[in-house]
């Protein structure tokens, strides 16, 4: 009788302890990761730039709190936030804070749908099955956003604004560093059809030192609209990197319309004819009905510009 359980107990052991491991380790092993990226023109200087990316952040969360804060060390030449900040109406004081050292830098960011709307609890394998049925977001519908509930965003964007960082929500805008004049185009959220690319089409702005693109779910019409246009760079998130992944072989879902090999770091992305360079961030938080990563862990991203090698 021994031998016949041993084996389901010994797998039931195994799904234990991988799930302790991913709610009570993975999941607060923050990290940096550092990426260059080619895309400069002639003779301009590198430019670092801090990329963070759906923090999720529920009231309590003191070690990632102290994590976004200690990122201001890196003297970035500038931040990139896109979005999903929240998973806690009540934790806007707390993103604040946490991105409090970070605003002092000049910044950009755009907002991601849980930036708008509080999260509800859902099944995991939700993901799966839409993954399969080839449904993502709203899926080409314009649902109204009925029985949930809403996240006092606005606090955050005015406070984003105060400190100098350019909204970039269906809207373009500029940084200037030291003479050196980045020109941005973001896009609202594609997760939520709230992205509207004929408001800021017509490609990089050829008096700018360097053209940037912004979207927080990187949707295959937004990538293949900032590309056919000529950006030579897009940064995103909202991926989670995959958030469960299988060791050595990686993410099973994306929660958009990218595919699987693109779900986190530096890739590129082709259309028309135009290549352009994608980063997107795993991200350093979860939903706050689902806080565990595996084979994943939760990270921001140092990029360093360069001249590119054409």
């Amino acid at each position: 009788m021994r031998a016949r359980y041993a084996v389901p107990l010994g797998i039931t052991a195994v799904g234990a302890a991988g799930i302790a491991y991913a709610a009570g380790f993975e999941v607060r092993s923050f990290r940096l990761r550092r990426v260059t990226v080619p895309v400069l023109p002639r003779g301009m200087r590198p430019l670092r730039v801090l990329q963070v990316s759906d923090i999720h952040m529920v009231g309590g969360q003191r070690k990632k709190q102290r994590w976004l804060r200690e990122l201001a060390g890196l003297r970035p030449d500038f931040v990139v936030n896109t979005g999903d900040n929240l998973s806690d109406p009540e934790a806007v004081p707390e993103v604040l804070d946490a991105l409090g050292p970070l605003m002092e830098f000049p910044g950009t960011y755009v907002f991601g749908s849980n930036d708008y709307y509080a999260p509800q609890l859902r099944n995991p394998a939700r993901y799966l099955l839409e993954k399969v049925r080839g449904q993502h977001g709203l899926n080409g519908r314009n649902d109204p956003a009925i029985g949930v509930r809403r996240n006092p965003w606005e606090g955050m964007r005015d406070a984003f604004d105060a400190a100098g960082w350019v909204g970039l929500s269906n809207s373009r805008g500029r940084l200037k560093l030291d003479g050196i004049e980045i020109a941005l185009t973001g896009l609202d959220d594609p997760h939520i059809k709230r992205d509207r690319y004929e408001e800021v089409a017509g490609g990089p702005e050829q008096e700018a030192d360097f053209s940037l693109a912004l979207v927080h779910a990187p949707y295959l019409r937004s990538l293949d609209a900032f590309t056919e246009d000529g950006y030579p760079l897009i940064l995103a998130g909202h991926t989670h990197g995959g958030q469960l992944c299988v060791p050595f072989y990686g993410a099973l879902v994306t929660n958009c319309d990218l595919d699987t090999e693109r779900v986190k770091g530096l890739s590129t992305h082709r259309a028309a004819g135009n290549t352009a360079h994608l980063h997107v961030s795993a991200g350093c938080g979860t939903n706050r009905y689902t806080p565990v990563r595996f084979a994943c862990p939760p990270e921001a991203t140092l990029l360093t510009l360069v001249e590119r090698r054409d």
